[in-house]
Order: C-alpha cells, then structure tokens, then sequence
C-alpha cells in the first residue's frame, strides 16, 4: 500500500461505564447538515440516547484489544464526551455476536459498529438495527449483501495485492526461478470474512502475471493460526522445495505457515507475508523469519469510525478524516485508509521511529540480537 506518515491518536483512558447517557453531541467536524429524515431527530434533540456500540470479531488478532478499542474508545470520548461506549468481543462466534448485537440494541444504542464475525449472517444483524431507527457503520470487514449507513476499513483489496507484490520483487531480486514447478502458497483468510475475500483478490492480482504459479491455497477457517499451520505441513509434505513463497493473509496465519515450515526442519525459509504489524508478526520479521507485514495503525481507523457514528448520530454529512479517503463499496458510502507494507528495510523508521511500537515491546529474549541488527534500541 502507499507509503504515508501516519499521525497516532493518543490512547486515553476507558470510559467508564457510568458516564451519563445525554443528548447527542456534535463532532464539530462538520456543520453541513443533512436534509430530511435520516438523521434529523438528533440533529434537533429528539433522541435523547448516546449510547454507541463498537462489537469486535474475535481475539485470534490481538489488534482489537490492544489498538481498535483503545483507539475508538479515546477518540469518541474526545468528539462526545456524553457518549457512552458499548464494547464486546465475539471471539469468533457468530452466534455470540448476534447476542451482543441484540443486547446493545436492548440496551439503547443509537449507533452500532460492527466488525462482523459472519458477514453474510450480519446482513440480517442490520436489518433488525434498522427496523429500529439504529444506525450500522461497517468495521473493518464489509457486509455485501446488506446496506449498512456507512463502512469504515483500510483497503482491503490493495492489502492482499501489496503484499503479494512485494513478495515477488523479493524473489525476483533473489533470483528465484520461476521454472522447475517452483510456485506459491496462499494461505487466505476466513471463508465467511468480506474481507478476507477482497484480500485474496488483492493477491491473485498482485501475483498475476509474476510467473510464479499458485501450488495450492486455503481458506483458513476463522483466520485460526493453528488451522493455517496445519493446512501449511500438509503442504510441505506435498511440494517441498517448490515453496518459493507463502502469502498469508495475516500475521497469525503467517506465523502458522512459519511454524510449520520450522517444524518441517525447512533450512532456509522460504519468503512469508503477513499483514496487522501485530507484536509477534513484528518479532518475526526482526529475526528474519518473516519477510512483510501491513502497518495498520487501527487506532486511526476506529477513531475515524468513532467520528463518523457522532456524525451519524447527529445526521452530519461525513468528511474524510485521518488521511482516510470517501468512495462507495459494495454500494455502501465509505471511508477507507491506505497503511503500508513494513519489511525489514523500513521497520526502524515506520513502526519505531513513528512510536506504533516500541523497542521495548520488540526487542525482547532472542529477539534482541535481530534489533541489535537492524539499529533498533
């Protein structure tokens, strides 16, 4: 994805859940004001409610926890302060998210953020938020075959095709013969995740046209690392030195395709794609076991989304913030970022230097000779 400086937005403090439940707040972003129903009895104070939802997928991504609560969490307290977050995490189970939709639902909120589990069941999620006034912004992941009132997400699409790109210039700086049945795994994301689906397309189109073909790939059910490491030495048993490359969808998977390749006594590691700059992904590519990431800075994007439920709330037209840009996916109003690909030559300067993590963090037992390496201090 393009390079771009990304300017972090401070974590503050939980909101406790005792803030008072007032009137709607202005983000103050905006002053244009939309026409018509949608949105209008905020705007004049008819809706007393502020309470807003903010419902995680899962915890095989330790993003959601550590940077996309945070971030929306600080910066909705920041734009309404009156407002009341309503945070869970469904850890994977689609049948839990349905129950914290419907309690949030239960519980007053006026705006839901949805990061779906299930984007197909999560059309029918919308759909009941409608039939009660309650506005739904897309997170992370689309919902195709709903219309929710607005989607918020990195592109997902030029994710997959960055990373899968940058993979190829790596093997073709290294000289990798495409001959020889020499060829590509992909190990893609959850089956029932939107988003996982724009992301293989991303890599099918960045490997289109490189010369390395595909030997096999797979949808990992639940992004779940340990299916993807399973999946992976099946594979290894199959090619074996044909694996010129592995483009995983994300740095759990990757860390299971690594995992399996280490447990296959594989001497030289074959180049592995990532995506999320999580912790243990970062900690790969300083030891060399790893070749890329996405630097996603969420933080950014959730206080983007915590901005556009205010507006929502308050029936404001949305204007791109956060360097985010407005365009239209699967037919829904959207905002979208572009982070970029972190390998080793770039990951002092963007990730350390820009304070997305720390040394500290990073550079701990085995992982210190790598930093020390790379001038990470």
């Amino acid at each position: 994805m393009t390079a771009r400086r990304i300017t972090q937005i401070s974590v503050a403090v939980a909101v406790a859940a005792t803030l008072p439940i007032l009137g709607a707040c202005s983000s103050g972003k905006n002053s244009s004001t939309k026409s018509g129903a949608a949105g209008s009895s905020a705007a004049a104070g008819g809706d007393k409610g502020a309470k807003i939802a903010f419902l995680m997928p899962d915890e095989a991504s330790t993003r959601y926890e550590q940077h996309d609560k945070p971030g929306f969490v600080a910066e909705l307290k920041k734009v309404c302060p009156t407002c009341t977050p309503l945070y869970n995490n469904a850890t994977g189970d689609a049948s839990k998210q349905q129950q914290q939709f419907n309690a949030a639902l239960t519980q007053g909120a006026k705006v839901i953020v949805l990061d779906p589990v299930d984007s197909t069941a999560a059309s029918s999620l919308v759909s009941a938020a409608h039939s009660k006034g309650v506005k739904v912004i897309a997170y992370d992941r689309p919902i195709p075959q709903a219309k929710p009132d607005f989607y918020v997400s990195f592109n997902n699409e030029e994710i997959g095709k960055s990373i899968a790109q940058s993979l190829v210039r790596d093997l073709k700086a290294k000289g990798v013969s495409t001959g020889g049945g020499n060829g590509i795994l992909e190990v893609n994301g959850s089956p029932t995740d939107a988003a996982a689906g724009l992301i293989k397309k991303g890599v099918h189109e960045g490997l289109a046209g490189s010369g390395y073909k595909t030997l096999s790939e797979y949808d990992t059910p639940e992004w779940d690392p340990s299916k993807a490491q399973s999946w992976v030495s099946g594979q290894v048993s199959r090619f074996g030195k044909k694996i010129v490359g592995i483009v995983a969808a994300n740095d759990g998977t990757g860390g299971g395709a690594i995992a399996a390749l280490k447990a296959a006594s594989v001497n030289q590691l074959p180049p592995v794609t990532g995506n999320d700059a999580t912790t243990a992904g970062l900690q790969l590519i300083i030891a060399g076991d790893q070749y890329n990431t996405i630097s996603k800075p969420s933080e950014i994007v959730a206080g983007a989304a915590a901005d556009v439920a205010v507006d929502l709330l308050n029936g404001k037209s949305v204007t791109a913030v956060g360097g985010g840009s407005l365009t239209t996916v699967f037919g829904t109003k959207t905002m979208l970022f572009v982070p970029k690909v972190i390998t080793q030559s770039n990951l002092k300067t963007d990730i350390i230097s820009t304070k997305i993590a720390t040394a500290s963090q990073l550079c701990t037992g085995s992982y210190k000779a790598g930093c020390t390496k790379l001038g990470i201090s």
